[in-house]
């Protein structure tokens, strides 16, 4: 489509085309952040607040450490396998200003999803949370893993709360399972060691190096490192910062630099927070709240009601979450002016209850790993369109596309592909699915059947993929049904996903037993065993056979058709 299709349909003070801002990459722009807003708070994490200068030295002291005690260069790889904690923007920062490239890793993984991306990625670094350190002996020896970071929970907090609070996770609440990696070296003697140095040397480096691989899942289940370089994540966040530039009807911007408080549930880990609150917030100066277990909402809640916070970013399952706590609804939200959700659909009845008990509109958007992520955003405050996935961010191309690749005409659904500064260079060690996915004139295939209505606003209609979005997360048929027929007890089976009131969509399966003793606790826990919890089936069935093509391939769709008819006929019935 034209992109000049949208010039007249944005909200005031959004641009056609976002700014090119003078960064050669994400270095550049952390040193800008952290010297504009030196005094200004830059995180909160259990209580305690690091500004923009303790962020600034300390992540220049791990990055001393790592160029005066190891020998990565620039290029190599550091997995980051943390929740929300203050030691994320110190080690990205520092790993970024070593000019490494980084590896989110997520802590949930198991052994096996674990080893997979640290030699997928060939990392040479990991810092882990002491509560994962058992995972990464297991599979440590089978990688080309030779720096071992660790780091307890309270790690930044100053003594003596630093000392009680690691003392109860560990010898109180037992959340530290022993584990023996002797070379591993402690995440503030890093510090301590850089300190002692004669600081880092600023490395350069260009919009075309890879800034970080971040893991996503494909057809075949097995996890691709998308390869998103600095340009990618500098342009993208221009692109952001031009959408979320928007004015009110007084003309006042409805985001200030170095006024807002953002809280920060989603993981870090995830692009789409690791943009937002490492990346768009610190280029404004803001300050953010992070929340390290967002599913303990009394935690949660304890966390943020001390705050005058004014942007929350979350999904569909949290604000489920925070909504069924009676201690959610006591929350001053007067401050509140944008709360945006991405990474999963929003459900309407949820949007509609946010809006009532917080008095805030949900401004919905949409992306994907391979864009950085960020493709489309609701206007903020009441133009915001609930169940549309906006309008372009600025810059952003669009088309929609027939099963031959064929332009279809306004109004009509098609394949949504993006162009622009936002996709990625490619999936790492991967040219063949590069090439599936990117033309050669350089459209991603994003996999979604969108449909673009008169006003400009993009609805997502369906999936051409398989895939099943569990929170924000990519969970993939293929990969699940993988491991569950390992089980002895299993002959064949088949995966869909299927809506859910909580995680928006959720993981069905369907298992033809080879023993009829075989039940669904023994397939749950064998999954538990072999998977993220994110990723585990809801409900188990038992079937004496599939649907299949053929030549024999299952077919999902029928499946999925067969579950809609059940739940249709439900609804009747009640």
């Amino acid at each position: 489509m034209n992109p000049s299709f949208w010039d007249d349909k944005r909200p005031s003070g959004v641009p056609s085309q976002a700014p090119t801002l003078d960064y050669g990459s994400l270095i550049e722009l952390i040193d800008e952040a952290v010297s504009q807003f030196a005094d200004r708070p830059a995180f909160t994490g259990i209580g305690h607040t690091l500004t923009y200068r303790d962020i600034d030295i300390q992540s220049a002291n791990f990055a001393a450490w790592i160029q005066s005690h190891t020998d990565l260069k620039p290029g190599d790889r550091i997995a980051i396998q943390l929740p929300n904690l203050l030691q994320y923007p110190i080690v990205a920062y520092g790993a970024l200003r070593a000019g490494l490239v980084i590896v989110n890793t997520n802590p949930l993984y198991t052994a096996r999803e674990l080893k997979h991306q640290l030699n997928d990625s060939g990392a040479r670094a990991i810092l882990f949370l002491d509560n994962f350190g058992h995972m990464v002996e297991e599979v440590v020896c089978d990688t080309p893993v030779k720096y071992l970071i660790r780091t307890a929970l309270a790690d930044v907090l100053p003594a003596p709360k630093r000392w009680i609070i690691n003392s109860l996770v560990k010898y109180v609440k037992k959340l530290v399972v022993p584990y023996s990696l002797p070379t591993a070296i402690s995440f503030r003697k890093t510090l301590e060691m850089g300190a002692k140095t004669s600081g880092y040397t600023p490395v350069s480096r260009t919009s075309e190096d890879i800034a970080i691989l971040q893991y996503t899942g494909g057809t075949t289940g097995v996890a691709k490192g998308a390869m998103l370089t600095h340009g990618n994540l500098v342009g993208n966040m221009s692109q952001i910062s031009s959408s979320l530039g928007q004015t009110r009807d007084d003309g006042e911007l409805w985001l200030k630099a170095g006024e807002e408080i953002a809280i920060a549930p989603l993981p870090l880990y995830h692009i789409y927070a690791f943009i937002m609150n490492l990346m768009f917030f610190p280029y404004q100066g803001q300050h953010s709240v992070l929340i390290a277990n967002p599913r303990d909402s009394n935690l949660f809640i304890k966390a943020i009601k001390s705050w005058d916070f004014t942007f929350f970013a979350g999904l569909n399952t949290l604000f489920v979450s925070l909504m069924e706590n009676p201690e959610f609804h006591k929350l001053d939200f007067s401050h509140l002016k944008v709360t945006l959700s991405g990474g999963t659909a929003l459900q309407d009845d949820v949007a509609k209850r946010w809006e009532e008990v917080t008095g805030c509109r949900v401004t919905e958007g949409y992306g994907l790993t391979e864009c950085s992520p960020v493709v489309s955003v609701n206007p903020m405050g009441p133009q915001a369109q609930p169940g549309t996935a906006g309008l372009p961010v600025p810059s952003t191309d669009i088309k929609l596309v027939d099963d031959e690749g064929n332009a279809v005409a306004q109004g009509e659904t098609g394949e949504l592909c993006v162009r622009g500064v936002q996709v990625m260079k490619g999936y790492w060690g991967r040219a063949e699915a590069t090439a599936e996915v990117i033309s050669e004139d350089g459209w991603l295939k994003t996999g979604d059947v969108a449909k673009v209505e008169d006003d400009g606003f993009i609805r997502i209609v369906d999936r051409i993929k398989d895939m099943i979005l569990v929170s924000g997360f990519n969970v993939y048929p293929n990969e699940i049904e993988s491991i569950v027929s390992g089980h002895s007890k299993v002959v064949n089976c088949a995966c869909i996903g299927v809506p859910d009131p909580k995680t928006g969509e959720a993981p069905r399966l369907y298992i033809i037993p080879t023993d009829s003793s075989l039940t669904e606790d023994e397939v749950i826990a064998w999954c538990r065993e072999h998977m993220t919890a994110y990723k585990v089936p809801r409900k188990v069935v038992f079937r004496d056979e599939l649907p299949v093509t053929p030549v024999g391939k299952i077919l999902r769709k029928e499946l999925k058709e067969e579950y809609r008819l059940s739940q249709e006929g439900v609804k009747a019935a009640s």
